[in-house]
C-alpha cells in the first residue's frame, strides 16, 4: 500500500470511528442557521436540480436543499454510519450513502451541483487532488467549496490529532487543475450566521 494511500485511509478511520461519532454528537443543530445561506446559492442557480453533498455528516446543509429541490434528486455521501442513519432518520427522502470522497460511486457529470463544505480541509495533501476530481468528474456544471482560507496550506492540530485539519487557498488549487472551472462568485461565512469563519468558491464548468 503506498504512503499516500495510508495516509487517507488513517483519515478515513478516524472519521468513520469513535472521532466521527463524536463531531456528530457535537454538531447535530449546526445547521439550524444555514437556511438564507443555501436559499441564496439555490436562487443563484435555477438551473441546479440535482445536488450532491460530499461529507454530509447530519444533514446541516442537504435538510435545506431537501426544501429547495426535490428531495429524491438530493443526495450526500460521508463515511460515518451514526451521522448516515441520523440523516435518513431527520430527512429520509434523500439519498444518503456511505463512500469515501476519493471514489465517488457516481457517473460522470450525474449532478448538477456538488459541493463540500468542511470537508477539503480534513484531505491530506497527498490525495487531495484526487478528491477534488472527483468532485469535478461528478458535476455537470457547478462546484462548491466552503473551507478553512490561508494563503499558504497551514496545518492546525485539531482536537488532538496531527494532520487532520489543512488550511489552503482552496479556490486557487481548483482554478489551478481545473481551468475548465471559472469562478461564479465567493464570500466570506462567519461565526454567528451558521457557520465558522470559513470561505466558499462558487465554479461553474465552462
Amino acid at each position: 500500500m503506498s504512503s499516500h494511500l495510508s495516509e487517507a485511509l488513517r483519515l478515513e478511520g478516524l472519521w468513520a470511528g469513535t472521532f466521527g461519532d463524536d463531531y456528530v454528537d457535537r454538531n447535530r443543530a449546526a445547521g439550524d442557521a444555514r437556511q438564507a445561506f443555501w436559499a441564496e446559492v439555490a436562487g443563484a442557480l435555477p438551473a441546479a436540480h440535482t445536488v450532491l453533498e460530499v461529507g454530509c455528516n447530519v444533514g446541516a446543509n442537504l435538510r435545506w436543499w431537501a426544501q429547495l429541490r426535490r428531495p429524491q434528486d438530493v443526495y450526500g455521501i460521508d463515511i460515518n454510519a451514526k451521522a448516515l442513519h441520523e440523516l435518513r432518520q431527520e430527512v429520509p427522502d434523500v439519498n444518503a450513502l456511505w463512500s469515501p470522497a476519493r471514489d465517488l460511486p457516481f457517473r460522470d457529470r450525474w449532478f448538477d451541483l456538488v459541493f463540500t463544505m468542511g470537508v477539503l480541509i480534513h484531505q491530506p495533501e497527498s490525495t487531495l487532488p484526487l478528491v477534488m476530481s472527483e468532485v469535478v468528474r461528478c458535476a455537470k456544471r457547478y462546484v462548491l467549496c466552503g473551507e478553512y482560507f490561508a494563503p499558504e496550506t497551514t496545518e492546525v492540530f485539531y482536537r488532538g490529532n496531527s494532520g487532520a485539519l489543512f488550511k489552503r487557498d482552496y479556490g486557487q488549487l481548483y482554478q489551478e487543475l481545473f481551468p475548465e472551472l471559472r469562478l461564479h462568485s465567493q464570500g466570506f461565512l462567519p461565526r454567528g450566521t451558521g457557520w465558522d469563519d470559513i470561505t466558499y468558491w462558487l465554479f461553474e464548468k465552462v
